[in-house]
């Protein structure tokens, strides 16, 4: 899309450190972003002044033309200009030179995790250690989203059943299948409770709040705050402030919590904390109220991965679980935003419409394939057709997020809230995507969600009150997209 604008475009960043970071943040993102980069950015300055940081340089094209100016600027927030040099510059190369500055400024917040000391608590609840790794393994990382990655673990789990059962009882060789299916069925009706059971925290109306700390290091401490200082130690903080702090006041006291780090001998300026109070109950009800949906049950997984997922055959048995991680690093109309897209999976179903996908597929392996075509299945055939099957499978499943995308939109509005939400968790992956080989192994990938430069361009260039059929128009758009990957 070509862009008709010489006039600067302007952009608010609030960058997630503290303001003694900011002038490592800067020479951050000249030093180790900018600067390696010389085939896209040129005429690169950095001032550091008494008034605050700025940075200034120009985005070029591979033949070294100049196409847009930009401006960073520390504040509060920070001031992001970007002006079109080239009167025929794409918004894509707008969009893109927003997102520099994004990922550039969450490179750098996730670098300072290692210096960084988070605590949640929940009043009236147990302390409960906070989870830094990514949980790969834990049982909830298999429902989130649609479920379908659960799908495909319980069918190839089924698997080495009936080759069990074909060994031990053959007769009941051909009933295996509908009992699997009959049992995974049990489990998609009741993933609310599997994973209510899993999770750390129950939110109720009673008692809705997560209150949060997060504890910079001084700048030019390097060691690791959690190899430096034990996990007794930092238990030992946690309790003491909720002891002495919260249950006592009912939010967190810099100041009083200042001195407990330093009565265990850990360096705190007043400066690097940060705190922060979350009534969860309230933002999940807001969104339950906007749908007209019954009030769910609410969870909290205290990991500071940011993530979200609603399960449930339906909205009356729904379950919305939401990580620390994720209220931490997103804004409240940013959490909306992101449950209204939760809620979006609720609405349509999807993951009993998902499971009446992977289910047909299996059926149609077992009682059709098999019969017609026994080879197949003791050869290497049998991987190259489950493979491929499992890609067509999950670019289905791309059009039901990309829906939740739109509902979300419609119900909650701002989808360029939405979009900025999706850059903040997923600018990793955004950063990847600039390779378009990577971009068709994000669409044929076993992942259910499309690419995020996909999501990305769609919200920000959404329309919410012209869509009339959410799901035709996902299919539309996500095979759109596909191709144009393809073309490109």
């Amino acid at each position: 899309m070509k862009s008709k604008m010489s006039q600067p475009i302007f952009y608010k960043i609030s960058p997630d450190v503290p303001v003694s970071y900011y002038n490592k943040l800067f020479d951050f993102i000249y030093t180790q972003y900018l600067l390696p980069q010389k085939q896209r950015f040129a005429n690169i300055t950095l001032e550091t002044t008494t008034q605050g940081n700025r940075l200034s340089y120009i985005v070029i094209d591979v033949a070294g033309k100049q196409l847009l100016q930009v401006e960073f600027k520390s504040g509060n927030p920070f001031d992001l200009k970007i002006t079109p040099i080239d009167p025929a510059v794409t918004s894509t190369a707008i969009e893109e030179a927003k997102q520099d500055i994004l990922i550039a400024t969450q490179i750098f917040s996730q670098n300072t995790k290692s210096a960084t000391v988070y605590f949640a608590w929940r009043e009236g609840e147990e302390i409960v250690p906070e989870a830094y790794a990514k949980p790969e393994k834990s049982f909830n990382r298999l429902f989130i989203e649609t479920q379908i990655l659960f799908f495909v673990v319980f069918i190839v789990f089924g698997m080495l059943i009936f080759v069990s059962i074909s060994v031990v009882a053959p007769d009941t060789f051909w009933v295996a299948p509908l009992i699997l299916i009959g049992i995974q069925f049990m489990f998609v009706f009741y993933s609310n409770r599997f994973i209510a059971r899993s999770a750390d925290w129950h939110i109720t109306k009673e008692n809705p709040t997560i209150h949060f700390l997060e504890y910079y290091l001084p700048v030019g401490i390097k060691d690791d705050v959690k190899k430096t200082y034990s996990r007794e130690t930092l238990l030992s903080i946690k309790k003491e402030i909720y002891d002495e702090i919260i249950a006592k006041r009912g939010e967190v006291d810099v100041e009083a919590a200042q001195r407990i780090f330093l009565k265990h001998g850990v360096p705190c300026e007043r400066d690097n904390l940060k705190v922060k109070k979350v009534n969860v109950y309230q933002l999940v009800k807001n969104i339950a109220d906007r749908f007209n949906f019954p009030m769910p049950e609410v969870v909290v997984s205290n990991t500071m991965v940011p993530n979200a997922a609603a399960s449930g055959p339906s909205p009356k048995r729904g379950l919305v679980l939401i990580t620390t991680g994720l209220l931490v690093q997103l804004q409240e109309n940013e959490i909306l935003s992101v449950l209204g897209h939760e809620f979006g999976h609720l609405r349509g179903r999807d993951p009993l419409i998902l499971y009446g996908l992977v289910s047909a597929e299996f059926l149609f392996r077992f009682y059709v394939l098999f019969p017609l075509f026994p080879l197949i299945f003791s050869s290497f055939l049998f991987f190259v057709y489950f493979w491929a099957i499992m890609v067509v499978i999950f670019f289905i499943a791309k059009f039901f997020e990309a829906r939740a995308d739109l509902v979300s939109a419609i119900m909650v509005g701002h989808p360029q809230v939405l979009a900025g939400s999706l850059e903040k968790i997923g600018f990793q992956r955004l950063l990847y995507e600039r390779t378009p080989s990577f971009r068709i192994q994000e669409w044929l990938g076993l992942d259910p969600h499309p690419p995020i430069y996909f999501r990305v361009d769609r919200l920000e260039n959404l329309s919410p009150e012209e869509i009339k059929h959410p799901l035709i128009q996902s299919i539309k758009d996500v095979t759109r997209g596909f191709i144009a990957t393809l073309k490109s």
